[in-house]
């Protein structure tokens, strides 16, 4: 994976997004809930990532975080799956495979409510830290255990903690995934080069993402709201003329709890009030640009 500092530049594509809308928005819900870091699962160090600082030793269960990330799988996915319901929304859901194999009735609800099951590692595994035989393996297990609990195989694929130098690669390779969001560096899609082929990256967001709660500085509720809509004026002002793209990151530990899901209900609200936005799982971004922006 290279270095691109200069990306579209000034030659950013006049595109057109079904039924011509203006900003494609790309709700991803990250469901990993049971597959974090746990001494309990026979790891040598309990999850640090929390609500709160821990004050439990590295090698002792913390019941407190695991609380947290309970409530993220009993209470908080359904929260967020039924906002969607209410607002006819469709997202990409970046599956854990763990987590999913420990709450079947989630697996089954994603696919059955429209969503896109998109590949995000077996576990909380750091595949950045793997030789590339053992990333290559945990790829194909992730693919196997999502396609047997949600009984759709991922053609997506975002690494937890960060993708490997060799990442894009074995996803290219392993055949069934047509693009994969390891980039946070641009408002569109774009074509990276992958063995002298291209390779379809669609981009995440790391701000406008409400993991900023627990390691970004982000407290107020109406905080995120505004970070949410500004980002979206933007590139709906943008868009008028080269139509953009914005990814909303979420949790199902943070923003399913119930004043945070308020920020996220309230930005629904705000841009479906606006003519020409398209909500879309991002393998319909991925087909749609595959189909109509080949690349060259």
């Amino acid at each position: 994976m290279q270095r691109d500092l200069v990306g579209y530049g000034r030659n950013v594509p006049r595109i057109q997004w079904p039924g011509g809308a203006k900003i494609a928005v790309s709700l991803v819900v990250n469901y990993e809930e049971g597959a974090e870091y746990s001494i309990a699962d026979g790891d040598s160090h309990h999850e640090t990532n929390s609500e709160v600082p821990s004050p439990v030793p590295a090698g002792d269960r913390d019941l407190n975080n695991e609380s947290f990330f309970e409530y993220g799988s009993r209470v908080g996915v359904w929260r967020l799956l039924n906002m969607f319901d209410k607002y006819k929304v469709n997202s990409t859901f970046f599956c854990c495979a763990l987590a999913l194999e420990r709450n079947p009735d989630v697996a089954s609800e994603v696919v059955k409510r429209g969503h896109e099951v998109c590949g995000h590692g077996y576990r909380w595994e750091e595949y950045h830290l793997m030789v590339e035989e053992d990333e290559r393996d945990a790829i194909r297990k992730t693919v196997a255990s999502l396609q047997q609990t949600t009984g759709q195989r991922p053609v997506g694929w975002f690494t937890r903690y960060g993708p490997s130098l060799n990442t894009r690669h074995l996803v290219a390779e392993e055949g069934g995934f047509i693009y994969d969001s390891a980039g946070l560096n641009d408002d569109l899609p774009y074509y990276d080069s992958v063995n002298g082929k291209p390779w379809l990256v669609v981009p995440y967001s790391m701000e406008t993402n409400d993991a900023r709660f627990w390691r970004g500085g982000l407290v107020s509720i109406s905080g995120f709201y505004e970070y949410l809509k500004d980002t979206f004026d933007c590139l709906y002002e943008e868009g008028q003329t080269h139509p953009k793209m914005m990814s909303v990151g979420l949790h199902c530990r943070i923003a399913g709890r119930p004043a945070r899901s308020r920020a996220v209900e309230r930005f629904l609200q705000y841009a479906q009030s606006f003519e020409g936005v398209w909500f879309a799982r991002r393998d319909e971004i991925a087909r749609w640009w595959l189909e109509n922006y080949p690349a060259p």
